[in-house]
């Protein structure tokens, strides 16, 4: 929580914050000057004091209003809103000639100060709701529309526009920091937890696991399984991979993003949900037979097209362990390509004999012409399965990053 203080406060909002709330004190007493100065041209001056008096006071009791987001409320830009119209509609009242004279209001520029703290606390859009009432009360306060009321307005309108979509863009750009400044304190702690992790626990499963097979018998089992947990620890620790469910939002949109675990199917239209690291699903499959490979940067696809690559790799892993005996050892390889993603799954088991492919699906197996060919297909990427006889099997997964649709080629 500290860290996301410190980027609040080094953002570019609290400054006009505080901007704001010396323009409205400068503007007030602008005002008053400009009452007291010309006092004798008002008809009505117990109208014009007595609407300057509540400015005045009302301006002093809500500087703490404006002195952030979180105090201006809705229900306080609403009435310092109309304390604004109301001051450009008595203008008339208190001062017979002033629409026919220099075209000055009451309040004065104060008004700017009403529509300033709209487009601070809700972007254009407010900015421009709140001008655009100022821009009515004045023409109805001018009974026309002049040129000086109109280069006014104009001035006002666009200003505000202005600076509401700045703080839009501040908002946004102090988000991402934010989000950079919690993924650079996570990576230095998981390199932090990698380092004691590697000095203690993995040395310690390497050592039992040698020992294990050194004793053989009960001990040899012990080892194995020591080893197969350093292979799966080391995998997690030297990529940084987290494959469990998790729950960020975005308080900006008010929006939850939900990251599903490996395997786990999520119900969410395809529009919905963000890309996500394919390395995230492949992870799990690594342990003492089965070696794995990526890139040390993320490998992003839609969850989708994310989910179906893993299945097939995981049905090509299974074609291993099904074919190759249990003795084989299995490799994937994930290659993240400018327009592709490539996994490649490689054994040492004895291979596919010439024809076993086409004998298989012929008999009604359908294990690569569906679980691999078909998921492939479907994404628009191919499938190829190199094999030589003896020298073990390798099957590639090629996925366009951008989706073709179903017009994928298969070999």
């Amino acid at each position: 929580m500290a860290g996301r203080e410190r980027v609040v406060r080094m953002s570019v909002e609290q400054p006009l914050w505080r901007a704001l709330t010396g323009y409205r004190m400068l503007t007030t007493v602008y005002a008053l000057a400009l009452a007291v100065i010309g006092r004798a041209h008002f008809e009505r001056p117990a109208v014009a004091f007595g609407f300057l008096a509540v400015m005045t006071v009302w301006t002093v009791l809500t500087l703490p209003r404006v002195a952030g987001a979180v105090h201006c409320t809705r229900a306080f830009l609403g009435a310092d809103l109309v304390v604004a119209l109301t001051g450009i509609l008595l203008t008339p009242v208190a001062d017979l000639d002033a629409p026919q004279l220099d075209g000055s209001t009451l309040p004065s520029i104060w008004t700017a100060g009403a529509v300033l703290a709209f487009a601070l606390k809700g972007g254009w859009r407010w900015a421009a709701v709140a001008s655009t009432a100022v821009a009515a009360a004045n023409i109805v306060e001018r009974g026309e529309v002049s040129r000086d009321t109109f280069h006014n307005v104009l001035l006002v309108w666009v200003a505000s526009i202005a600076i509401g979509y700045v703080v839009e863009v501040a908002r946004a750009s102090e988000r991402t920091l934010a989000r950079a400044l919690e993924i650079e304190a996570a990576t230095r702690e998981r390199e932090r937890l990698a380092r004691d992790i590697h000095d203690s626990v993995l040395q310690v499963l390497a050592m039992v696991q040698r020992r294990g097979a050194a004793l053989g018998g009960e001990a040899a089992e012990l080892g194995r399984m020591a080893g197969e947990q350093e292979i799966a620890l080391r995998t997690l620790v030297s990529s940084g991979l987290m494959p469990t469910t998790r729950v960020s939002e975005d308080t900006a949109r008010g929006a939850v993003v939900r990251v599903s675990a490996p395997g786990e199917e999520l119900d969410e239209e395809p529009g919905d949900v963000p890309d996500i690291d394919l390395r995230t699903l492949l992870a799990p499959h690594a342990g003492s037979r089965v070696s794995f490979a990526e890139p040390g940067a993320p490998v992003l696809m839609p969850a989708a097209a994310a989910r179906e690559l893993a299945a097939a790799t995981g049905a090509a892993l299974d074609n291993v362990l099904a074919h190759a005996g249990g003795a084989a050892q299995a490799w994937i390889l994930v290659e993240d390509e400018p327009g592709e993603v490539v996994v490649t799954v490689r054994d040492d088991g004895p291979g596919i004999p010439d024809g076993r492919l086409a004998q298989a699906e012929g008999e009604g197996r359908l294990g690569v012409a569906l679980s691999i060919r078909g998921r492939l297909r479907d994404l628009g990427g191919t499938a190829e399965v190199i094999s030589v006889p003896g020298q073990g099997t390798e099957v590639e997964l090629k996925v366009p990053k951008a989706p073709r649709g179903k017009a994928g080629s298969i070999r």
